[in-house]
């Protein structure tokens, strides 16, 4: 079940690459890698480093997401959720890889307005991990880590039931932002929200249990 989330993260990356060794003859000798928050371009890079930061990064984070199992603790095993946990990398994966093609685009043609492009897909990326956060069991590495729900498992469940939800919510809105256009990072406020909110939560519903003497 597991070679299939590892198969579709090696199938992004080596798309990336050959996309890459595709286009070089055609990329400026500068190419964009970084955006603001307004869209405008803040930071250039060679062609080889162009090429080789983002497939880097993607191949870096696989295997590290491969290896974190092995660190984690007894009681915070990342096997319990394992399915979930691979998806997310998948998502992270597949993320950076939209942003490698709107880069190599954009660095090709020149024409491309890639600000509302990387802001939706920022939302959306949001919105698709709050879709399994409900799904993810208490660990030190992905999710909602606070104080209160690496203490407590029912505050984890709890917390991670309604940041399913507010992720979702949050990320949709600020997708429909993106997508009107704004370029104020009002898109931002949504996504951020929908993670605060659960940290507040978490907190309040872990002082509850503490006062009624709940806590395990």
């Amino acid at each position: 079940m597991s070679r299939k989330y590892y198969i579709i993260g090696l199938a992004l990356i080596v798309t990336c690459f050959v996309a890459s060794a595709i286009l070089y003859p055609y990329l400026p000798s500068r190419a964009p890698i970084h955006w603001n928050i307004r869209g405008q371009v803040d930071r250039y890079a060679g062609k080889w480093a162009f090429l080789a930061i983002l497939p880097g990064t993607m191949l870096g984070m696989m295997g590290l997401m491969t290896v974190i199992p092995w660190l984690s603790p007894r009681h915070f095993e990342v096997e319990t959720f394992r399915s979930t946990y691979l998806y997310i990398m998948v998502v992270f994966v597949a993320f950076l890889s939209f942003v490698h093609a709107l880069a190599l685009w954009s660095a090709v043609t020149g024409q491309m307005d890639t600000h509302k492009a990387i802001s939706g897909g920022m939302c959306l990326l949001f919105a698709l991990l709050g879709n399994v956060m409900g799904k993810v069991r208490r660990n030190f590495y992905i999710g909602i880590r606070t104080p209160w729900t690496i203490a407590d498992e029912r505050v984890w469940n709890a917390t991670h039931r309604l940041g399913a939800k507010t992720l979702v919510l949050g990320g949709l809105v600020g997708l429909i932002f993106a997508l009107a256009g704004s370029r104020s990072g009002l898109f931002l406020v949504p996504v951020l929200a929908g993670s605060f909110v659960p940290t507040i939560y978490s907190l309040i519903y872990y002082k509850q249990l503490k006062r009624r003497g709940e806590l395990t």
